[in-house]
């Protein structure tokens, strides 16, 4: 079996998780990694087993033998790397939000059309399985028509003003940080999961922590918890710790959905419920293998995946069966598949979040920037 050849360009935490669940393929190698120093670079290859490494993305995306890289670097980056990728006929996957800006997410979505070569948005949350049952419970009209929505995005790794990371710098992350890196998925999920899109929204944000504590050297997303004082610099902040959002999905569903990365106790939590004329549905990341199902005439459910009986299509994202956990890692694992499937058959069908998506979620950011700012209800338009 002849192996896709392929890159990961960024050494921090998502690097190393696109890295593992490459190598969950099979059919596809790690040739090279990129990271901000020689460095960094060199000890993330050693601890992955790659043996080329490079300070500079310029040399990956300007080899031949490469046939797609992945873009997990900060949100700034991910337009010059991807475009530059682009240019020279790789496939790209890239994480999200997909850039700086709607312009910027425009041209990538746009020169990958023009080019034609396979692109992802790495939405990798719609990927478990349990998401996939609801997916196809809402699509054969077991729900009835969906009314409203309602849920959160919420994790506390930045609760205290010690806490540091990139993505609180608005030149390396972007206008919004808590919506950009969580609201982003949110928004993304409840769209697919209903297959409505977000037609209007209102939004309210609010930074808590109007000065932060920022680490003299650069560290890891999730790492900053054993600083010291003598360690940090007191710097101003000006990006969201807090997030809340009312919406209309379609012409008639209503809902809402509050984002935060300051929830004392709640790590990674990724919560929907879904209600329609017939039933409703709820589904928590950090119990990704349960779904609750909810009625008003008869005892609600809890639901344990199991592929066996689960709808077929949904069935599918499954690898395990029953009784048998599959979780943050499995659904980055299945994204990748669907996205190699492609890179290997440029004929074989498009199941995987593309950079057209991609755009789409960052004009949902940008409205939601401006009814922040505006307070005030916005049509999205899109």
């Amino acid at each position: 079996m002849q192996k896709i050849k392929t890159a990961v360009i960024g050494a921090g935490f998502m690097g190393r998780v696109h890295s593992e669940a490459i190598r969950r393929l099979g059919n596809v190698e790690i040739v090279a990694v990129a990271a901000v120093s020689k460095q960094e670079a060199a000890a993330f290859g050693k601890a992955i087993g790659v043996e080329r490494t490079t300070d500079d993305y310029k040399e990956i995306t300007g080899d031949p033998e490469i046939q797609a890289v992945h873009v997990c670097t900060p949100n700034s980056l991910h337009c010059p790397v991807s475009m530059a990728a682009m240019q020279a006929g790789k496939a790209v996957l890239c994480e999200k939000p997909l850039a700086l800006s709607a312009a910027e997410a425009k041209q990538m979505a746009d020169l990958a059309k023009a080019k034609n070569v396979a692109n992802c948005v790495n939405h990798n949350l719609r990927y478990y399985p349990a998401v996939q049952q609801v997916r196809q419970m809402v699509a054969k009209g077991d729900l009835g028509d969906i009314i409203s929505v309602q849920g959160t995005y919420s994790q506390d790794w930045l609760l205290y003003d010690t806490d540091y990371n990139w993505r609180i710098d608005r030149k390396d992350n972007g206008d919004l940080r808590a919506m950009g890196d969580i609201g982003s998925h949110w928004m993304d999920m409840i769209q697919h999961v209903t297959g409505l899109r977000i037609t209007a929204l209102s939004a309210d944000l609010q930074t808590f922590h109007k000065t932060r504590k920022r680490p003299k050297t650069a560290i890891e997303t999730f790492a900053g918890k054993m600083l010291k004082p003598e360690d940090y610099e007191e710097v101003a902040i000006d990006t969201e710790d807090y997030g809340a959002v009312l919406l209309h999905l379609g012409d008639r569903a209503r809902g809402a959905f509050t984002v935060t990365q300051m929830g004392a106790g709640r790590k990674n939590r990724l919560h929907f419920e879904v209600f329609g004329t017939k039933m409703g549905v709820a589904w928590d990341q950090e119990k990704p293998d349960e779904l609750w199902v909810g009625f008003r005439n008869q005892p609600n459910q809890l639901i344990v995946k199991d592929p066996s009986l689960f709808y077929k299509e949904a069935a599918t994202f499954a690898d395990l069966p029953g009784g048998h956990s599959e979780g943050y890692d499995d659904s980055h694992k299945q994204v990748y598949r669907r996205f190699y499937r492609r890179v290997a058959d440029p004929s074989a069908a498009i199941d995987y979040p593309t950079f057209e998506e991609g755009f789409r979620g960052m004009q949902l950011l940008e409205k939601v920037l401006q009814s922040a700012r505006g307070r005030s209800w916005v049509e999205t338009g899109i």
